[in-house]
């Protein structure tokens, strides 16, 4: 064991542990999730970290040979090398100053070991001094959560471009299938699966413009301001060096906001970046919905569609087989959904110069983007990809409905239409035996008449 110390006393820790004393009190006070960060957002971190000390270094601030191996060690730590030694929780206290003291000092002992000193040794490497100068958890922070979710997204928006082409692929597949539309889950007018795939892809299709449009929103960052936004502690040299050090390190177009006070106090983007999210949730929430019903029986349902078996559905119910990938895309919509309010509440409690609530922005937004994301990638590979069309079923469904008679209003009128409906409805009959029976139309006009091409081209 090794002792470290802080103004509030002292502690002893693991020998083998990269963290310090700041780590180990955080760990103790706020052990309720039992999750660390996310992943990207300590990856992003340990970049911020990097360009920090290559910008110190270039101002003057730091020696060489300490800021190399410091650059070398939070190297180590974006690589995913050293994570087993972040150990405070995903939500916090303090703006989310445990997670920077947290990477400080991993960052600082594993520089110490790379000059053959002990860890703990923080009067050659200190975690403060050397690895957080010019730097303030209310700059770093912030700055790390918008290259994670930049990251996050487009990983996000590809799977989203994956699904896309999936439920067109399948709009050209089944664009000679005609079946049933429905309104209010009743009856409604004559149309093809593959409209339906198609009006499904163009709603992604959206999703993607919307993501893909985030970037911007995200780009500028608030690097360099400290801890209000007024660069107190920051060498101007290393101001105006520290983003494009990060934009080198990261690859990612990165801005230094103007108004570095309102980028500390603010975090709406983060609400509006939510809200791009929850749209794209809402629509992976109404295609799940819908695929999930036109594929419910498989006899007693209406069974248009039929998914492709997954697994066992029921431990009580032989050959049950349940629609599993709908309802997980259904559950990490809902997720992302709520999360959008948490993100939205914690932005709001923000207070003067500062919003302490990061870390419940940071874990709900990353979070959110990394199961929807997860979720549509198996969505399509597991559901969209395999799924098939019941010909005979759909349009079995299609001829039992008044929908072909809604056809023919142009033709025969409003008022005879609805008597024929009525006759359907009485006798028990389809559209097809209650035109013919009216003689609207001969058995052998029947097909002529109510052609795909003729009942689904406009006008």
């Amino acid at each position: 064991m090794r002792i470290e110390s802080d103004f509030l006393g002292e502690m002893q820790l693991p020998d083998t542990a990269l963290y310090g004393i700041h780590s180990a009190r955080a760990e103790e006070n706020f052990a309720v999730s039992g999750r660390i960060p996310h992943h990207e957002l300590i990856r992003a971190y340990a970049e911020v970290k990097m360009a920090c000390v290559e910008a110190n270094i270039y101002s003057g601030g730091l020696t060489a040979e300490i800021g190399d191996v410091i650059f070398r060690a939070a190297g180590e730590l974006a690589s995913g090398k050293l994570i087993a030694h972040i150990v405070v929780d995903a939500l916090q206290g303090g703006a989310g100053t445990s997670l920077n003291m947290n990477v400080n000092e991993v960052i600082a002992n594993r520089a110490l070991e790379l000059l053959g000193k002990t860890r703990g040794d923080y009067e050659t490497v200190s975690p403060l001094r050397d690895v957080n100068m010019a730097q303030s958890t209310n700059d770093t922070f912030p700055t790390a959560l918008r290259i994670a979710a930049i990251r996050l997204i487009t990983e996000l928006s590809e799977s989203c471009a994956k699904l896309q082409g999936a439920l067109q692929a399948k709009e050209r597949e089944f664009a000679g299938v005609l079946k049933v539309g429905r309104t209010q889950l009743q009856d409604a007018v004559p149309m093809t699966l593959g409209h339906e795939f198609g009006a499904w892809a163009e709603a992604v299709a959206r999703d993607r413009w919307r993501l893909y449009k985030t970037e911007e929103r995200l780009r500028e960052v608030n690097l360099g301001g400290t801890a209000i936004g007024t660069g107190i502690n920051a060498d101007r040299k290393y101001m105006f060096t520290v983003i494009e050090r990060l934009r080198g390190i990261t690859g990612i177009g990165l801005a230094r906001k103007e108004n570095l006070i309102d980028a500390t106090q603010n975090v709406d983007v983060f609400v509006e970046v939510s809200g791009i999210l929850k749209a794209c949730a809402a629509n992976m929430a109404k295609i799940a919905a819908d695929i999930r019903l036109l594929a419910s029986g498989p006899r007693a349902g209406i069974g248009e569609l039929i998914l492709p078996d997954l697994q066992a559905g029921s431990s009580i119910m032989p050959g049950k087989v349940n629609p599993v990938m709908t309802e997980l895309l259904t559950q990490a919509a809902w997720q992302m959904i709520a999360a959008d309010t948490a993100i939205t509440y914690a932005a709001q409690g923000g207070q003067l110069e500062l919003n302490a609530f990061l870390p419940l922005i940071a874990d709900n937004l990353l979070n959110g983007i990394s199961i929807l994301n997860k979720s549509i990638r198996l969505f399509t590979e597991k559901c969209i990809n395999g799924i098939q069309a019941d010909n005979n079923r759909c349009l079995r469904n299609l001829e039992q409905t008044a929908a072909l008679i809604t056809a023919a209003v142009p033709t025969i009128g409003y008022a005879a239409a609805a008597e024929l409906v009525k006759t359907m409805m009485r006798e028990n009959i389809s559209a097809r035996a209650a035109l013919i029976a009216a003689k609207f139309v001969s058995p052998d006009e029947f097909d002529t008449v109510f052609s795909i091409e003729k009942i689904i081209r406009p006008g």
